[in-house]
């Protein structure tokens, strides 16, 4: 069976096909046969319990010890086949509702939620702030990741790119929803932990409070084990106290995030670094029973050229931005050069504004539309004062025998590289220029310091300079020692810390516990479907994703205070109203087809629902050309689309949005409706019209039968 096909999906069209052929031929095995395909499909539909595996393994049982009937015999061995060759695949349609391969239509997970390292379910939070439960979608987050308010002003976002409503105006503003229903749990004081597991004895030592370590001490008290942290840092939050910038991330939403998880009796131990005031058989001597390092990237990559380490007014971005961060940091100098194009570039870029240089110059050796880092910072730091030069490498550090005088760069061209899909910089021979500065900043990547790691010497490292690990597991070469964050997967985002994480901690709860480990990477876990937000097609189509309020400019050169202000209640509410409900509608455009193939109307201007159009997607369209004769609703796999009669008139939904709605036409004798009298017309020119027998009125079918059946004589007999 292909890796890319759902093997319950493969499994409910062989046992169809098979029972459709007639190869089941006993009226017993017929029934046994017809309710193990209706198991299978309860299956595919996400029950919420694994009741059906076992109902479904009994009646295969059955099929495979029928006596000499060989078709039965050979389908029941291939049901139990699948369920013991796709055992967890067959449990994770049940336990996450989700079904990573699309097949299952009604488990089809949303892009947003595919594209989260962590798998939160974005519809159903965004379903939750549109209807103002603001608690209830923080409870969604913290299901899978510990740190919303974090992550609401620093994730790198990868759910919006992969946002379907991107296709025809704009992402819906996942992360900044994200950071608003945090700040309103939290103001509430509503922002609780979900029920603990008493103590079960058992240890375990995460050695790294960033957001990766934090993440595992989380889901690890949870689960009843005593956590102990070790951190070299004076407080918990690792790169997000001394990498991030206090503009983006407030030292405060970092301490009250990590209260949360130091009230779940977390106990951290700060000012303490592995391997030098603490070792690894002293901790073991401490009773704990697994470890789990989550050690972040606080080493600056070399810029490689010549006079880098000759000055000392050569930085690297991490150390300084961890000494602003930790009140040490100085104005660097005047004249500022910044060498890089990722995050920490532009971070150390805006934080040299804020320490008052006079002028602060990014150099980066591809195009700005290359640049790694989050084209809104970059917008930001350029609104900010901050000067760009692209397409330019850094050749050499020069200066006089005091100090640093400037930068030697050489201009570059892009060049199409075979078997990449990224352009090289390649110098243009003669363009070498000098800028002038007097300090410079080098962001041209960060790695591990493995020296902390030291204490391990068993321990395996990739080419790469990262801990190897088991993929699924976070499991390293040492059976009781874990690894996640980027000490495993170099320097990464937050939310991919978190992610791992959260692995990690699952893992090592399998392993204390004497469960199986699973051998395939993790599904993302479904919440349920929340209620759909009904609006208007023509709202659906104006509502705008709302500019951010930002701090004034005077204002952000000067201060660290936070510069996006985040959205109030009217423009949070509005904007999650935007949300398509892909967790509803799977895209497939059989709805779109339908209307435009079978039913030659072509009234769903829906682009965004089928690859290869270009026309484009408007809601409002519908209302023009619709018949609302409910083709679409019945052909509809997921129930996204449907019809519905409120009062006089006949509705067509889309996943909440009405794009339809039109006055019903009812039976002139008993009142039932007969359909809007666009259909009625539509069927009209297009069938023998058998509804007015008489001539007189229009009727439903029920009482045009009674009309004709009065007009035969009575005692006429039919052969």
């Amino acid at each position: 069976m292909s890796e890319t096909v759902c093997p319950v999906h493969e499994t409910i069209r062989s046992v169809t096909r098979r029972t459709a052929s007639g190869a089941v031929t006993t009226p017993r095995s017929r029934h046994v046969a017809n309710r193990m395909l209706s198991q299978l499909k309860a299956v595919a539909a996400g029950c919420s319990d694994n009741q059906p595996l076992q109902s479904i393994r009994d009646d295969a049982q059955i099929l495979a010890d029928e006596g000499n009937d060989a078709p039965c015999k050979k389908l029941g061995r291939l049901v139990l086949a699948a369920l013991d060759e796709h055992a967890e695949v067959f449990s994770s349609h049940l336990e996450s509702r989700n079904c990573v391969t699309g097949h299952c239509v009604k488990l089809t997970p949303a892009p947003c939620q595919l594209a989260c390292p962590a798998g939160i379910d974005v519809p159903a939070y965004v379903a939750l702030i549109a209807q103002g439960h603001y608690d209830e979608a923080i409870e969604v987050i913290r299901r899978v990741n510990p740190l919303p308010w974090v992550c609401g002003l620093v994730c790198t976002r990868p759910c919006e790119s992969a946002c379907v409503r991107g296709a025809f105006d704009s992402p819906v503003s996942i992360k900044f929803l994200k950071a608003f229903a945090a700040e309103k749990a939290l103001s509430g004081g509503t922002y609780a932990n979900p029920p603990q597991a008493p103590n079960n004895g058992k240890k375990v030592c995460v050695i790294g409070a960033g957001p990766a370590g934090l993440t595992a001490a989380y889901y690890l008290a949870l689960k009843g084990y005593q956590v102990k942290v070790i951190e070299e840092l004076p407080f918990a939050g690792g790169m997000l106290m001394v990498g991030i910038p206090r503009y983006r991330l407030p030292k405060e939403v970092i301490d009250r995030e990590v209260a949360t998880i130091r009230s779940l009796g977390v106990e951290f131990q700060f000012n303490t670094r592995f391997g030098w005031r603490i070792h690894m058989n002293q901790l073991r001597k401490e009773g704990f029973g697994a470890f789990l390092f989550t050690i972040g990237a606080h080493k600056c990559s070399p810029m490689r050229i010549p006079g880098e380490n000759d000055f000392a007014e050569v930085y690297t971005a991490v150390s300084f931005l961890r000494e602003v961060a930790l009140g040490e940091g100085r104005k660097p100098g005047r004249r500022v050069i910044v060498i890089g194009g990722g995050n920490v570039a532009i971070d150390s870029a805006r934080t040299c504004v804020r320490m008052g240089c006079d002028e602060v110059v990014l150099a980066y050796r591809r195009s700005r539309q290359e640049m790694p880092a989050d084209h809104e910072e970059v917008d930001q730091a350029e609104e900010e004062g901050v000067r760009f030069h692209f397409l330019t490498i850094p050749i050499e550090i020069v200066g006089d025998q005091y100090s640093v005088t400037g930068v030697r760069f050489i201009k570059a061209k892009l060049v199409e590289m075979e078997g990449s899909r990224r352009k090289r910089p390649v110098p243009i021979e003669g363009s070498e220029f000098l800028m002038p500065a007097d300090a410079v900043i080098g962001a041209v990547g960060q790695r591990i310091d493995q020296v902390i790691m030291d204490d391990l010497p068993d321990l395996q490292w990739s080419r790469w300079d990262t801990v190897e690990t088991d993929a699924v597991i976070m499991q390293t070469s040492m059976t009781d020692v874990f690894s996640a964050g980027d000490v495993v997967s170099g320097p990464d985002t937050v939310i991919g810390a978190i992610a791992g994480g959260k692995r990690a901690a699952e893992a090592i709860h399998r392993q204390l516990s004497d469960i199986p480990q699973p051998t395939l990477a993790p599904v993302p876990q479904r919440c349920g479907q929340m209620p759909l937000v009904e609006l208007s097609a023509t709202e659906k189509m104006e509502i705008r994703r709302p500019q951010m309020p930002m701090l004034p400019m005077n204002r952000r050169q000067v201060t660290f205070q936070q510069v996006e202000l985040g959205y109030d209640e009217v423009m949070a509410r509005t904007e999650a109203r935007r949300c398509l409900r892909c967790d509803v509608c799977v895209r497939c455009g059989t709805c779109a087809r339908t209307c435009r193939e079978m039913m030659k109307v072509d009234a769903l201007k829906l682009d965004y629902l089928e690859e290869g159009h270009s026309g484009g997607t408007d809601f409002r369209f519908t209302a023009e050309n619709c018949i609302l004769c409910g083709a679409c609703a019945v052909n509809c796999p997921t129930g996204a689309m449907r019809v519905e009669d409120r009062g006089r008139e006949r509705l067509l939904i889309l996943c909440g949005t009405v794009i339809n709605r039109q006055p019903l036409v009812h039976c002139q004798r008993c009142g039932e409706p007969l359909g809007t009298q666009r259909h009625l017309d539509h069927v009209a020119a297009n069938a023998i019209d058998v509804s007015r027998v008489d001539n007189q009125v229009a009727g439903c079918p029920a009482c045009a039968r009674r009309a004709w059946s009065s007009t035969v004589p009575a005692g006429l007999a039919f052969s």
